[in-house]
């Protein structure tokens, strides 16, 4: 009889832990297609409200940069000591408000302003969204469900492409970017229904904020992260945001087409990515490897070499497959780096860690290589040179063999960090 009931109870864990999961993937899905969608929206937008590709740069990088830099600690830090759920409402409302409001937008300073309110949303999302899932599943799982948290990207990236495309051909960027934010209030529901958040395992007196963030950057290894972590944004911030314009300017696909090929692609590979990132971390972490992101590190060497040849290939179906590597690298580093992280900070930082990982991605790499890319674009074009924005993107392939390096000198200091946190 006892050992029925110990079932029943290990079935009704088990049931709440998939929708737990569930629902926060579906929370990562619907925020990067809020922040994916005008990446595929591009030349519709650019022609409407006359933009150059500097200005794309601009809304596509700046303005999420300077969110995630002024507001992911403070918020991370509020879901580290509070509630990381109801921190995650509250960035759903704004992201999806914002994300609504921008397809209402008649100017650039409208639409810089809209897709500054969205980074603003989702600066906090993810740490708080790691928060809960650091206090709800076991450590020795806890990789495993940062891969299908992290799921959500690819996903999300498929159908903000796919749909996109699809969406702006059909009816207007306008409508993609209405019907994105209205999306977001069904997240609210789902995310009330996990119920109050449990209090941390560990207690022991709060630490200041500065004397945490200083004795994270005091770590090597968590260092090395930042360092690999910023060399991501440099490479994946211009290949996401030109990457569909490149394929529809080269090789003249439609919106509809590259976002289908493209999100398709990046979909696929991303699930694959990230759930293979989950298994091989938790594979290496168990066994005691001390080479935890020497995976993704190769993933990222071999990306070097097969985007640097799709920027020049003549054939546009042979420049989609090279792109591929660099969009498995891309998913298979999250749940590594984020794990690395997490284990590296030790318990109750885990959200204030994720989000100094997120600040180094997303500050230097997003602000100033979409820029970068879009002002070589606009001075080959200036120039006469034709197809300039391949050689703005050669960026990409160069950051990405940056990250490669960086993680490797990462993985010499992570065994010696492990079970000593570095705030402790």
């Amino acid at each position: 009889m006892l050992g029925e009931v110990n079932s029943k109870v290990i079935y009704l864990r088990g049931l709440q832990e998939i929708w737990f999961i569930g629902t926060l993937l579906f929370v990562s899905i619907v925020c990067q297609v809020d922040r994916i969608l005008p990446f595929i929206l591009i030349e519709p937008i650019k022609r409407e409200l006359d933009l150059t590709d500097s200005q794309i740069g601009l809304v596509t990088g700046v303005a999420t940069a300077l969110c995630y830099a002024l507001f992911s600690v403070p918020i991370a830090r509020a879901a580290d000591r509070g509630s990381p759920r109801l921190v995650l409402l509250g960035c759903i409302l704004v992201w999806s408000a914002m994300t609504g409001l921008g397809g209402l937008a008649t100017s650039f300073a409208a639409l810089a302003a809209s897709r500054f309110g969205v980074a603003l949303g989702e600066a906090g999302a993810i740490p708080a969204a790691h928060a809960l899932i650091a206090r709800r599943i076991a450590p020795d799982r806890r990789g495993r469900a940062l891969g299908l948290f992290s799921m959500g990207i690819p996903l999300g990236t498929m159908l903000g492409f796919a749909l996109g495309g699809a969406i702006a051909d059909a009816q207007g960027w306008r409508v993609a970017l209405l019907g994105a934010g209205i999306a977001g209030g069904v997240l609210v529901i789902l995310v009330a229904t996990l119920g109050p958040t449990p209090p941390l395992r560990q207690h022991g007196d709060a630490v200041p904020f500065l004397r945490t963030a200083r004795a994270l950057l005091a770590s090597r290894a968590f260092r090395w992260l930042l360092l690999a972590a910023i060399g991501v944004g440099f490479a994946s911030a211009p290949f996401y945001a030109f990457t569909a314009s490149f394929l529809i300017r080269v090789h003249g696909f439609s919106a509809s087409q590259a976002g289908l090929a493209f999100g398709l692609l990046q979909g696929s590979m991303g699930l694959v990515g990230t759930l293979l990132g989950g298994r091989d971390f938790d594979r290496r972490r168990k066994a005691g490897n001390r080479r935890l992101l020497a995976t993704p590190a190769r993933l990222f060497l071999v990306a070097g070499v097969t985007a640097s040849a799709a920027l020049f290939v003549p054939l546009g179906w042979l420049s989609i497959a090279l792109f591929v590597p660099t969009m498995l690298s891309f998913a298979f580093m999250l749940p590594g780096a984020f794990g690395a992280a997490h284990l590296v900070a030790g318990a109750g930082h885990q959200a204030m860690a994720s989000s100094m990982v997120l600040i180094a991605s997303g500050l230097l790499g997003p602000t100033m290589a979409p820029l970068l890319v879009g002002a070589v674009s606009d001075a080959a074009g200036d120039a006469g040179v034709r197809h300039g924005l391949r050689l703005g993107l050669l960026l990409v392939p160069i950051a990405s063999v940056l990250t490669a390096a960086a993680m490797l000198a990462a993985n010499r200091h992570i065994a010696a960090a492990a079970g000593k946190p570095a705030t402790a």
